[in-house]
């Protein structure tokens, strides 16, 4: 009920407060770009860490970039933020400001999050690190201003895409003979009985430009885990940031540059069939080198379109929540009664008994969720999104039953739903395979969303 009276009263708003000009009714295709710096204060909590730790050091800054097009009555605001993930309240609040401020429905603003384990503290996944609630607030104006700016900026453009390989993401799931999974591990142990999935290296590079061919954006998409700087205390954008820096180089200051992540809910920048000592600086220099070379092939020979077919579909996809165990509860209660005692115990037996806790607190009266998931169509290009981490198998399977030419399948957008493993992720147990408030949703909730986006893709193709 409350979600319906702030959506009515955003409404309600629109139609008395005079957003900016947009658009909309123009035939045309217009684009729109814009970029914002959106960095927390030093001393802030980080997310992503396995432990509890404060930034001592920002070592890139973190951004949102938007894109926005425009075409008839159709309007999508794109947008990637730095961060590991988004709630989805705090997603719909953002969302309903911006679509105050410039008239986009709500609906048609698409927060996406480059799940960067050096972001701010935006989900509640750690016992003693707190939500920053005063970043949140100062989070509002700054995304109002990035969705004014881009739709400000609206001017007849177009579009290309071309789809390459980039190898920076390998499954991170181990299985072993006694039937376990694990979440890495040492592949070289005797009793190692494969990987549990595949990987998923598509690479996929949007190119968005005046009519002049001056360009105004530059989308890119791969599906892996940006956590080069795990747990180390500092701020970073990871490799998205690494990787725009160096576009901008490229092409111009300031550009906007998206990243939007694929189902990569158990891919990892690490082969674990071959591990390699490297430094994170190395290691972000690899990566960053691998994504630019691609995206520069492909842009060498990109052919534009100025009037590109544009259809949005979306479903709002209910599943069940799995509960914990009567038994993993009460130990879970006991670590963390520990944890209050005074006791060090930190890591992933902090993060499974926690995890537990929260998930029985949060949904143990209403054990349901909702999925938001949309297909977009941009000429021969279909995007799929959706707000979990989702195993790469899924995004495989919803790759294999699109009617488009290309897919790419975005996690973490439209809000943060968790953790969404296959049926062999399950069985297989352990982090990313547990139920805990953030591998939450039901057995058949993948499988779901596979036929959901089968079922939207084919409405926005039929159009």
């Amino acid at each position: 009920m409350i979600r319906i009276t702030v959506l009515f009263m955003a409404l309600w708003t629109m139609a008395f407060y005079n957003p900016i000009p947009t658009q909309a009714q123009s035939e045309g295709l217009k684009i729109g770009a814009a970029t914002k710096m959106i960095t927390p204060e030093l001393g802030s909590w980080v997310q992503g860490a396995g432990v509890p730790r404060k930034a001592t050091e920002v070592r890139d800054d973190l951004e949102a970039n938007g894109l926005y097009f425009s075409k008839g009555d159709f309007q999508l605001l794109l947008v990637s933020c730095d961060f590991a993930g988004i709630e989805p309240d705090l997603n719909v609040r953002l969302r309903e400001a911006m679509g105050v401020a410039t008239g986009i429905l709500p609906r048609n603003i698409l927060i996406s999050s480059t799940h960067t384990h050096g972001g701010p503290s935006l989900l509640k996944t750690n016992y003693l690190m707190p939500l920053d609630t005063a970043y949140m607030e100062d989070l509002v104006p700054w995304m109002v201003a990035l969705a004014k700016e881009a739709v400000e900026a609206a001017q007849p453009g177009k579009i290309g895409w071309a789809e390459g390989e980039v190898q920076i993401g390998y499954n991170r799931r181990l299985t072993w003979a006694d039937g376990s999974h694990s979440m890495h591990g040492d592949a070289t142990r005797p009793d190692f009985a494969g990987l549990e999935g595949p990987d998923d290296p598509q690479h996929l590079a949007m190119f968005a430009a005046d009519l002049k061919g001056n360009l105004l954006s530059v989308i890119y998409h791969n599906t892996t885990h940006p956590t080069i700087f795990y747990a180390d205390g500092v701020f970073s954008a990871d490799f998205p940031g690494e990787v725009r820096k160096t576009f901008r180089k490229e092409f111009k200051q300031n550009l906007p540059v998206l990243f939007l992540n694929g189902a990569q809910g158990d891919i990892s920048m690490d082969n674990m069939l071959d591990r390699k000592s490297e430094t994170d600086e190395e290691k972000i220099k690899k990566i960053t080198d691998l994504v630019v070379k691609e995206t520069m092939r492909l842009y060498k020979n990109i052919e534009y379109q100025t009037d590109p077919k544009l259809e949005h579909q979306y479903h709002d996809l209910k599943v069940s929540v799995r509960l914990p165990e009567t038994g993993t509860l009460i130990r879970s209660k006991e670590i963390l009664k520990r944890i209050d005692n005074g006791e060090n115990i930190r890591g992933m037996e902090m993060i499974m008994a926690f995890g537990s806790v929260h998930l029985q607190e949060t949904f143990g009266e209403n054990p349901f969720d909702i999925l938001p998931v949309h297909a977009i169509r941009i000429g021969d290009l279909a995007m799929v999104t959706q707000p979990c981490e989702l195993f790469s198998q899924f995004g495989l399977d919803i790759k294999r039953r699109s009617p488009g030419k290309s897919t790419i399948v975005v996690g973490m957008t439209d809000g943060y739903n968790g953790y969404c493993p296959t049926i062999y992720g399950l069985l297989g147990g352990g982090y990313s395979g547990s139920p805990i408030s953030w591998t939450r949703l039901e057995p058949e909730a993948g499988y779901k969303i596979v036929e959901t986006s089968a079922v939207l893709l084919n409405k926005v193709w039929s159009k």
